[in-house]
């Protein structure tokens, strides 16, 4: 599942593109952009491909209905890569309640308390706080272990 958030610096918005795996809640695409567009989406998207390599002829990617997921540039992606979309209902922000959880947890638990002077300090806390998320942080929905655990015990059993 993927979805864009907005994250203010001194001089303007950084945007930043996720894909979650619902099964481990591993993030395991992202990119981050000045401009929140089409390409952003496609590219965290190609950063979840090429890092977790599936097996795309079972696989569903959901969004939202924003216009980046809409968007030709997208869609003919996924179609591309054989990915099945699926979006929200409209106004429903319940259906991407993992990827807005992980929202959530990103700004309270690291970039509410801190000012950005530019994009490239976004990128290098977003990237920190990742890696965080992924490797060290419990989830009490996996059983209190990590992402990245819930993920490589799934590909053991698989």
């Amino acid at each position: 599942m993927g979805d864009i958030t907005y994250i203010k610096t001194h001089v303007g918005w950084s945007y930043l593109a996720c894909v979650l795996d619902l099964g481990s809640r591993e993030i395991v695409g992202w990119a981050l952009s000045q401009s929140p567009d089409a390409a952003l989406a496609k590219k965290a998207l190609h950063n979840a491909v090429e890092k977790q390599r599936p097996a795309s002829d079972r696989l569903q990617f959901h969004s939202d209905q924003g216009v980046q997921y809409s968007a030709h540039k997208f869609v003919n992606y996924l179609m591309d890569l054989g990915i099945t979309q699926s979006m929200s209902r409209r106004g429903n922000c319940w259906d991407n309640a993992v990827m807005e959880r992980f929202f959530r947890s990103l700004k309270t638990e690291r970039l509410n308390y801190l000012r950005f002077v530019n994009h490239s300090s976004v990128v290098t806390t977003v990237e920190s706080y990742i890696r965080y998320y992924n490797y060290k942080r419990l989830h009490s929905s996996l059983n209190y272990e990590t992402p990245h655990e819930r993920a490589r015990k799934m590909k053991k059993a698989a």
